[in-house]
């Protein structure tokens, strides 16, 4: 069964809520978290708005920020908002990071895609806070052997349209999606809350993939590792949302940017 907050934490920012529903849930090593666990924290992510982790959606009308052009003020707090019309390529917001959880922001221009890729067992809760986005994902029919990875995997989502506000969306190491790729339809951003994050030491690489189609087995398809497009790169950008307070013993794990 989910734990429920305190009042006084229902009172906090809705990232630090977030933030709190996660420490509770990942971070005992007793047991995996809970089905009722997982859809607690997906009615929490429901709540989450751009703005509440300092981005603007450019669909609210703001005020301008009188010591950046770039930068928007939100009308709750005045504090100054990462403009959606700036993200001219993929770009990365880290909230953030320890060995159990990770928590952050994927902003898209329109037209751009993050390529198929997996996430090694892990759960991810993601939420689409603006726009549009085509989503294509598989799971394995079977578990590839130890070496470069391909294989039979049956479609979840063939080009599906996702369109905010929707519901948040998790999948788990095995179900669910768990290979997956995004194109934006219209400039998007995308909450996501993975554990356990990704870890080269740990054996938990994030792999790429090609996918072809198998006419004759509708649903299908064949999927195999391949490198990372040259041309591919994400950019960082800062946490602008509200103060995150973390437990003394879960400080952010160091962590290297994305190349500007």
């Amino acid at each position: 069964m989910a734990v429920a907050f305190p009042p006084y934490i229902m009172a906090l920012s809705k990232v630090q809520r977030l933030y709190d529903a996660c420490d509770v849930v990942f971070s005992s090593p007793a047991a995996a978290p809970t089905l009722g666990e997982i859809r607690w924290l997906q009615k929490i992510l429901d709540d989450v708005e751009a703005e509440d982790v300092g981005i603007d959606d450019g669909e609210k009308p703001t005020l301008s920020s009188p010591s950046s052009s770039d930068d928007e003020l939100s009308p709750k707090s005045g504090r100054a908002l990462l403009p959606a019309r700036a993200f001219t390529r993929i770009t990365y917001v880290h909230i953030h990071q320890c060995d159990d959880f990770s928590i952050g922001v994927f902003c898209f221009p329109a037209g751009a895609t993050l390529p198929l890729h997996d996430h090694p067992e892990m759960v991810v809760l993601s939420k689409l806070l603006y726009g549009s986005v085509r989503v294509r994902s598989y799971d394995w029919v079977a578990e590839p052997p130890p070496g470069r990875k391909c294989g039979l995997a049956r479609a979840v989502a063939a080009d599906e349209v996702r369109r905010a506000p929707c519901e948040a969306s998790v999948l788990f190491p095995t179900s669910g999606g768990n290979l997956h790729a995004f194109t934006a339809v219209t400039p998007c951003a995308i909450l996501d809350v993975l554990t356990p994050p990704y870890s080269e030491e740990q054996g938990r690489p994030s792999t790429y993939f090609t996918d072809v189609t198998i006419p004759s087995l509708p649903g299908f398809a064949f999927l195999e590792e391949t490198d990372l497009p040259e041309d591919f790169s994400v950019a960082g950008a800062p946490y602008l949302g509200p103060d995150l307070t973390v437990d003394m013993d879960d400080d952010d794990d160091d962590y290297d940017d994305y190349d500007e």
